[in-house]
């Protein structure tokens, strides 16, 4: 028998992600977790990698520029409401938030986020903070 799970969205951070971006952990499943990402005006997120997992986004408010380095491709994208996009395992990537509103997007983790070990610190474009 199923095992249904609902959950608001928390009103702060459950935990602060290795990039630096505020985490609201959302609900997860045995294959896949899911997660609202915030990054405060003017902030910019650490570069990583993730060691085993993909992500999918999906931006729900602000403004950002995201990173993304793979296997000798790189590309930086503007982020805005509406825009979806997509993390592969061992993508290299940092995103940094733009304008006078915090950036916010909804991840999806698969397999599941296993913890803060997951994520390994790079060399991005932009100095973090």
């Amino acid at each position: 028998m199923p095992t249904f799970t609902t959950l608001a969205l928390p009103a702060t951070p459950t935990v602060t992600a290795p990039d630096g971006s505020d985490v609201r952990v959302l609900v997860g499943l045995g294959r896949g977790s899911m997660a609202h990402f915030e990054l405060a005006p003017g902030r910019c997120s650490a570069a990583v990698r993730h060691r085993t997992v993909e992500e999918l986004w999906y931006v729900v408010d602000g403004e950002a520029e995201m990173w993304r380095c793979q296997d000798g491709h790189e590309e930086v994208v503007v982020l805005r409401p509406g825009i979806s996009l997509s993390i592969p395992l061992g993508t290299s990537f940092q995103f940094r938030a733009k304008g006078a509103t915090p950036f916010a997007a909804v991840g999806v983790t698969m397999p599941p986020w296993p913890g803060m070990d997951e994520a390994e610190f790079v060399a991005g474009p932009w100095r973090a903070g």
